[in-house]
């Protein structure tokens, strides 16, 4: 086969883009691993519990109080929550949400709930990354590490301590091969104009490459209220891709600083 397949997914959202001759290294690396993580720390033994009851309380027609219910709680995926995990597909795909694209043509080879907007996690940082590399932000200015960017909103970890010092380059690459959440953090706050600047940047470049259904509040992906369609997310990768850094910063098997 001349071309080869890659993938990235949730429990939400499933994407697969062909790339040409084989190539590896697509920037879809970075959701593979971040998502995989972040959606396995959501489950709970308690999400069949969780979601049955936020059907019953809120009904197929008001998603967005499920949502809600979803977000406080964190214990079930949002595509659970829709029921979209129960739409039958002929992969038998757990994926709640799935699209398959020709990266030459852009004709769509397999879609499933396709159209539906759910939270997109660490595949938020793909568009960090693309905002940080389009500003021109000199890649060796350094970077600290603060309390700013200690996550309070699920108390995740991270390996970059309050006071640690590295250039941009470094907190990108990290941002895009670890899915560092302090990275992307520091690397919005250091934005012209500050973070609140940053997601302005974010949305306002979504909104030049038509992803309609998208919107950012924050540069890492720790909060559910980053949310996009698969067809958006396409459009982001398509984006990024053009870009060398991107590609191989998100697809390094090691890196030492």
């Amino acid at each position: 086969c001349a071309k080869g397949l890659l993938v990235f997914y949730t429990s939400n959202i499933k994407v697969v883009r062909a790339v040409q001759n084989g190539v590896l290294a697509g920037l879809l690396a970075v959701g593979l691993m971040s998502f995989g993580v972040q959606a396995e720390a959501a489950t709970t033994k308690h999400r069949t519990k969780h979601v049955q009851h936020a059907q019953a309380k809120h009904g197929k027609t008001s998603a967005r109080k499920a949502r809600a219910e979803v977000a406080e709680t964190g214990s079930a995926s949002f595509g659970q929550a829709y029921g979209l995990h129960r739409t039958a597909d002929p992969l038998a795909l757990k994926s709640s949400v799935a699209l398959v694209l020709d990266q030459d043509t852009n004709e769509v080879l397999f879609a499933k709930n396709s159209q539906a907007v759910l939270p997109i996690a660490s595949l938020t940082k793909l568009m960090t990354a693309l905002v940080i590399v389009e500003a021109r932000q000199p890649l060796d200015d350094v970077l600290t590490v603060t309390e700013d960017d200690v996550d309070t909103e699920k108390n995740s970890s991270s390996r970059l301590a309050v006071g640690t010092k590295l250039t941009r380059e470094e907190m990108l690459h990290l941002a895009l091969m670890a899915s560092e959440n302090r990275a992307a953090h520091a690397l919005g706050r250091y934005y012209p104009g500050g973070l609140s600047a940053f997601v302005q940047a974010m949305n306002k470049k979504a909104q030049e490459l038509g992803m309609t259904s998208t919107r950012y509040v924050e540069p890492t992906g720790l909060s559910s209220n980053n949310q996009s369609s698969a067809p958006d997310l396409a459009m982001l990768v398509k984006t990024a891709y053009n870009y060398p850094l991107l590609r191989e910063f998100s697809t390094s098997q090691e890196y030492q600083v």
